[in-house]
């Protein structure tokens, strides 16, 4: 899957999104594998409440859908977002989803961002340095 095919699939999804507070839409489309090595795509989009910190991102939206599915192994995501659903700028991830990123997937996996008009590419690893990981605990 090409990283414009995963975008596309960001942009869907954040069509989706329930904003009506911030009016920021924000989609992701995650392409993680299984234990069998299957890889299947799963998307997200933010929705808010009222009370702000209950709020949902698209990119633990995403994730949660995959580990429900037992896709625990995250390779590639690909976020956008803006104002109003207008892709003006990249979207990168909060803290929150960079660590539940990082839970999922090793220091080489690949988050991908959209501007409108390009990319930008860069792993978990350099998305998140010296991020707390499970083997710390295990």
């Amino acid at each position: 899957m090409t990283d414009r095919e995963l975008v596309s699939m960001a942009e869907e999804a954040m069509s989706a999104a329930y904003a009506p507070y911030s009016g920021f839409k924000v989609g992701a489309a995650l392409a993680p594998h299984n234990a069998k090595g299957e890889i299947r795509v799963f998307t997200g989009c933010n929705i808010e409440n009222a009370s702000y910190s209950p709020t949902i991102c698209a990119e633990r939206a995403a994730a949660a859908e995959a580990v429900k599915n037992g896709f625990t192994h995250f390779e590639t995501i690909a976020v956008c977002g803006g104002k109003d659903g207008r892709i003006e700028d990249f979207c990168p991830p909060c803290g929150v989803c960079r660590q539940v990123l990082c839970e999922f997937g090793t220091d080489d996996a690949v988050l991908i961002l959209w501007d409108g008009k390009k990319t930008y590419r860069c792993t978990f690893g350099e998305m998140l340095p010296l991020s707390f990981r499970k083997n710390k605990l295990l």
